[in-house]
C-alpha cells in the first residue's frame, strides 16, 4: 500500500496544513473509496501514517468511534469498521477535485499490482503500471499483453505442454513454424492469434477467456502502431483489469 498511499497523500493540497482528525477522513476515503476496502479500520488507518511517514494518533480508534457522533457526522459503523458518512466522502471528493483523478485510477491498478506474488510478473506489473501514471496509455497497453501473454505462455510450458503439443501437431498453418513447444521461445515462433486458437482448441482456456484475449489483441495491435485511434484512461484501466483479473490470476504458474 506504501506507493499509493503516497500518491494519494501528495495530490492532497496543502496537505501539511491537516490535523489528525482531518487526516483520519483523509486516509479512510483513500481505504475505502479509492482501494476499494469494504471499511477503514483505526489499524490500517494508522498503517497509512506510517507509510506516509508521519507518525500516528495515539487515539485512532477513539476519534472515529467520536466521529459516528459528531455533528456534522463524519463516520458511519459498521460490522469490522468504519465507512465515511455519505456528505464527509462527498466533501473529500470535492476538495481533492480533479486532479486527483489519475491517482485514484492509478490506484485501481495498484490494487491489481498487490494481488500478484513478489517477483519478475509483479515487477512488470509495476512498470506497466508506472507507464500509465505518467499519461503513457499505449505503452500501458502493450505491456499488459506482452504481460498476460509471457504468463499464459509459462502456465502452458509448466502445466499443460502435452495438451498443447497435441493440438500443436495437427497443425496446418504455414505460419506456424514449429511442431511442437518445448521452451518459452519456441512460442515465438507463433502467431499469438494462434497461440491463442491452440489455448482454445486444447481446452486450456474457456471460449470466454478467448474471446477476451482476442479482443484485446485487436486492441494492443492498434496501440502498437501509428494510428488516429484515441485510447482513453478508462479503455486501458478496462484492458489492464480485464487481462489482469482473466488470464493473469486465474491461470497460476
Amino acid at each position: 500500500m506504501s506507493d499509493a498511499v503516497n500518491r494519494f497523500y501528495n495530490s492532497i493540497d496543502d496537505a501539511a496544513s491537516l490535523g489528525q482528525i482531518e487526516l483520519i477522513q483523509y486516509f479512510a476515503y483513500h481505504l475505502t473509496a479509492e482501494l476499494g476496502e469494504p471499511v477503514a479500520t483505526p489499524k490500517r488507518v494508522n498503517d497509512c501514517f506510517v507509510d506516509c511517514d508521519l507518525t500516528p494518533p495515539g487515539n485512532t480508534a477513539a476519534r472515529m468511534s467520536e466521529g459516528v457522533k459528531s455533528k456534522p457526522q463524519r463516520y458511519v459503523k459498521v460490522p469490522g469498521g468504519y465507512k465515511l458518512h455519505r456528505h464527509a466522502r462527498e466533501a473529500i471528493s470535492t476538495k481533492l477535485g480533479a486532479e486527483t483523478m489519475t491517482v485514484q485510477t492509478s490506484a485501481v491498478l495498484r490494487g491489481l499490482e498487490n494481488k500478484l506474488p513478489a517477483g519478475a510478473a509483479r515487477d512488470f506489473l509495476k512498470e506497466t503500471i508506472d507507464c500509465f501514471e505518467v499519461g503513457a496509455n499505449r505503452a500501458t497497453i502493450v505491456m499488459a499483453w506482452i504481460l498476460t501473454m509471457d504468463h499464459l505462455q509459462t502456465y502452458v510450458l509448466n502445466k499443460k505442454l502435452t495438451e498443447f503439443n497435441s493440438v500443436l501437431a495437427n497443425n496446418k498453418d504455414k505460419r506456424v513454424k514449429v511442431t511442437s513447444v518445448a521452451q518459452i521461445d519456441d512460442f515465438g515462433d507463433m502467431p499469438e492469434s494462434k497461440f491463442i486458437e491452440f489455448c482454445r482448441t486444447a481446452k486450456i482456456i474457456s471460449n470466454d477467456v478467448r474471446k477476451i484475449l482476442e479482443t484485446k489483441l485487436g486492441i494492443r495491435n492498434s496501440s502498437a502502431h501509428a494510428s488516429s485511434v484515441s485510447i482513453g484512461k478508462a479503455k486501458v484501466i478496462d484492458y489492464v483489469e480485464d487481462l489482469v483479473d482473466n488470464v493473469v490470476l486465474k491461470f497460476r504458474v
